[in-house]
């Protein structure tokens, strides 16, 4: 069989060492750098009404389409979510970015709320622990 190979065969134990390395080191800087989610900066939160407005500051490093912060949430300490907010584009020359959310129904006696990002690929960012003014 002629022509190019993935694995020539001319390629010394060594060689195929370094190669494999220097595949895996890319790959796997791509896919850590793809996986982190989106990080919230500061969260404010105001009761109208007997719901509450929140608004949450992002940073995520946006590409574009392909890899955007899609999303936030707020979610009580036993994991119920209490709302959502989506993004419905990518914010890449704007960061970080702020965006509100109202109506928001927050159980009475609840002191302190968990808020975090989402990316478009899935990866939540870390929990931000929030106390209720």
């Amino acid at each position: 069989m002629t022509g190019w190979h993935a694995c020539p065969t001319t390629a010394t134990v060594p060689e195929m060492r370094l190669i494999g390395w220097v595949c895996a080191t890319l790959l796997g800087s791509a896919a850590i750098a793809h996986a982190d989610g989106p990080v919230v900066q500061a969260v404010e939160a105001r009761e109208q009404g007997g719901a509450w407005r929140f608004s949450v500051t992002l940073s995520h490093p946006d590409t574009g389409w392909d890899h955007y912060a899609d999303g936030w949430e707020v979610v009580a300490p036993d994991g119920t979510r209490l709302g959502y907010r989506p993004l419905a584009h990518p914010h890449v020359n704007e960061q970080p970015f702020t965006r509100s959310q109202s109506g928001i129904e927050i159980p009475n006696g609840l002191e302190t709320v968990l808020v975090r990002g989402r990316d478009n690929g899935g990866d939540w960012g870390p929990s931000f622990e929030f106390e209720l003014p």
